[in-house]
């Protein structure tokens, strides 16, 4: 597994290793999230899970992915599960009316300014997401519709999953994770292409233009 050009392979691995534990950790709350008509079929899809979960977390400090284990062993410890909120509060959307009666009063309040500062963040992240498809449209297609407008019942938009994401963060991993898109965007860098490459590299492709080309036209 490559390392950036800053990065030697021991902090690599560090890195490495904290994130599988985060994904470990993750995995045991998602089979636990309860979802109408009995367990979904991804709830017993590991693999795919595993893929998707550690792509997102290898662009990710290792301090940040510290923090957010904490979020998970802190909620597990008190009965909560992340993972659920988050698929809680993307209900907002997709069933706005059942979310504000029954599912909002059940789930920590967030600050104003704090719902401010992720919508900034999540406006940063689906400007990246649009030009990684512009650029890879093949592997674009794969992807999640990107806007809230195109939420459904049954289909969640990328900006949609990611506000519900962010919720679901402690105020200390989000402000890591905030500073990480803005440190990315001073940079010209992009976190959805950073993710895809990932991603494309652990199924064994070369790069992302390796795999752009092997896709279905």
């Amino acid at each position: 597994m490559s390392t950036t050009p800053t990065e030697d392979t021991s902090t690599m691995q560090e890195r490495l290793e904290v994130a599988e534990s985060v994904v470990e950790r993750e995995w045991a709350q998602f089979t636990q999230v309860a979802n109408e008509g009995g367990p979904a079929a991804c709830q017993d899809d590991l693999s795919t899970f595993h893929q998707m979960r550690l792509s997102q977390f290898l662009t990710w400090p290792t301090d940040l992915l510290r923090s957010y284990a904490a979020d998970l062993d802190e909620a597990g410890s008190t009965g909560r599960n992340l993972l659920t909120e988050k698929y809680a509060r993307m209900m907002a959307s997709t069933e706005p009316d059942r979310y504000a009666r029954e599912i909002a009063p059940q789930l920590p309040a967030l600050d104003p300014s704090r719902v401010s500062e992720q919508e900034h963040v999540v406006a940063t992240q689906v400007a990246w997401a649009v030009d990684f498809c512009a650029r890879y449209p093949r592997l674009g297609r794969a992807m999640r519709t990107l806007r809230t407008t195109q939420d459904t019942f049954v289909d969640t938009s990328f900006e949609t999953y990611l506000r519900g994401e962010l919720g679901s963060y402690s105020d200390r991993t989000f402000q890591g994770y905030a500073r990480l898109v803005e440190e990315t965007a001073a940079s010209g860098g992009n976190l959805t292409e950073q993710t895809l490459r990932w991603t494309v590299l652990l199924v064994g492709y070369a790069d992302l233009a390796e795999a752009e080309a092997a896709q279905a036209g």
